[in-house]
């Protein structure tokens, strides 16, 4: 029987998949073409599948040659002396599994002591044997280091510029996580200049692979129930979409985890959302390899530069810049409306739980900090009592922890969220949403089927609190609570901690926001 694939490129005969033709346009347009174009988007997001389908495609229809040429091995390669022979080796290696025509002719009798030319004369001479246009796609093209990457893209560029002269390869594609642009980030700082024969002006267009729609979750979903018959409630299916915005990796994930984990293969019982809630918690705790890898991108200052006012609402105006272009490529973030937001809820949960994981096991030693359990009062949080902790706790400790964090802006709203994160592991949840611009952390603590509304905001002036509580009555109206809470973060220097510490009650009509200064 198929299952859903987590690891390596999907294949029909074994694995339930959504063509990824229908989430990239435009690539055998751009062939047709001879273009030479870029394919970027976030890890095990469909590239090598879609990439390994069309090369079989293109080879059925017999109007090119075409190979998938993996440059992973390549990788950490910086000198091109010895990055271009291997890459040879790579490009040598593919046409044979493919069985290219006259494949035992490559790069036979090559000269790898001109290794800035070898490359593009062993192309030439055996796309001269062919009797069709050869097509490469070059996965993982951005694993390539420095020089070697230089050195490969400029031999490319001879062979592409000498097309009318000499024969070359039809058309490239330059796959990878990233866009073809932050290839030159990578080997050159901004005030440098490759000269005026760049590269990097071969490629004519930079394309990316969109995310499943909620209609694709339900067809990869409806696979499996066709075959097997079990079946998938609705609103399941629109809370895995809530929840991934369609990342292909989370959505087979969290379905091989509730079938093959949480129903032990069990195919009698239906899918529900409560087991999706289950299946994500699991997901989330048990970080899997892409998880982890993508979350450990956060430790660079130029992943910091982006996430940090992304945590702490406050406004990013570099869309320009190289870090953000690269952030975006990671696959962490969207764009939408303006506003910087982390690519999916769950992406939301990991990159604060990442961020704050240090900062929780050091609370869990700290013997001031109480357990949960104290604040449990007939089965709801006394919420006033808790953060009234927290303030003390803050109070004491909020110098060393600001020396702590790597994201030293978000301090405060990081050991809050660790200092809640108590409740999760205490069979309660929090929802958080954030996002540049706003000005504000919404966060919402949900325990016994009781919601608790929480506000965060750095004070900013004497509007701050105005400000506030009209966004916590906005927040408390969404989610259709009356009592809600507001967090004011006071960093003022000059100010003494009984100026900062307080709390008090505000009433609006039938509604109550409690106050929190920090």
């Amino acid at each position: 029987m198929r299952y859903f694939n987590v690891a390596g490129p999907c294949r029909k005969a074994e694995h339930y998949m959504i063509e990824a033709s229908t989430r990239l346009k435009g690539v055998e347009q751009l062939i047709n073409m001879k273009q030479y174009f870029a394919i970027h988007a976030a890890r095990q997001s469909g590239k090598t599948t879609y990439l390994q389908d069309l090369t079989q495609r293109l080879n059925a229809e017999g109007k090119y040659y075409a190979v998938y040429c993996s440059l992973e091995s390549v990788q950490n390669i910086v000198e091109p002396e010895k990055g271009i022979p291997a890459i040879i080796g790579q490009i040598s290696y593919a046409l044979t599994i493919y069985k290219i025509p006259h494949y035992e002719n490559f790069a036979k009798q090559a000269d790898f002591n001109d290794y800035v030319g070898v490359l593009t004369m062993e192309l030439t001479k055996y796309i001269e044997l062919l009797d069709k246009p050869l097509v490469i796609f070059f996965d993982e093209a951005d694993c390539l280091s420095d020089n070697t990457l230089v050195s490969f893209l400029r031999q490319l560029r001879l062979g592409y510029n000498n097309r009318g002269i000499a024969p070359f390869i039809h058309s490239v594609a330059l796959v990878g996580m990233r866009n073809i642009r932050d290839y030159k980030a990578k080997v050159r700082p901004d005030s440098e200049s490759l000269g005026s024969a760049s590269p990097f002006n071969i490629v004519s267009k930079a394309l990316t692979l969109q995310n499943f729609t909620q209609e694709e979750i339900a067809l990869l979903y409806q696979q499996h129930t066709d075959e097997i018959g079990q079946h998938f409630d609705e609103d399941a299916i629109e809370l895995v979409f809530q929840q991934t915005q369609g990342q292909p990796w989370l959505v087979n994930a969290i379905a091989r985890e509730m079938i093959f984990e949480k129903l032990d293969s069990d195919f009698t019982q239906p899918i529900t959302a409560e087991l999706v809630e289950e299946a994500i918690q699991t997901i989330i705790l048990r970080r899997d390899t892409h998880i982890d890898s993508l979350l450990e991108r956060l430790k660079e200052d130029r992943v910091r530069r982006v996430i940090e006012p992304m945590v702490t609402g406050e406004d990013f105006s570099e869309r320009l810049s190289d870090d953000y272009q690269y952030v975006c490529d990671l696959g962490l973030i969207s764009d939408k409306n303006g506003k910087i937001k982390p690519a999916n809820p769950i992406y939301a949960e990991v990159i604060t739980r990442i961020l704050t994981y240090e900062t929780q096991q050091q609370l869990l030693q700290d013997k001031k900090c109480r357990d949960f359990p104290f604040y449990i009062k007939d089965g709801k949080i006394d919420m006033n009592a808790l953060l009234g902790d927290f303030q003390q706790h803050w109070r004491e400790n909020s110098d060393i922890w600001g020396k702590k964090f790597h994201y030293e802006e978000a301090a405060a709203q990081f050991v809050f969220q660790s200092f809640l994160q108590r409740i999760v592991n205490s069979k309660g949840r929090i929802m958080r949403e954030f996002a540049t611009g706003t000005k504000r952390v919404d966060v919402c603590v949900i325990y016994n089927g009781k919601k608790y509304p929480i506000e965060l905001k750095i004070r900013r002036g004497k509007k701050t609190l105005t400000e506030g509580l009209e966004q916590t009555l906005e927040y408390m109206d969404t989610l259709g609570c009356n009592e809600g809470w507001l967090m004011l973060f006071d960093q003022r220097t000059n100010a003494t901690w009984d100026d900062k510490i307080f709390m008090k009650k505000e009433t609006f009509d039938e509604k109550t926001i409690t106050v929190v200064g920090l």
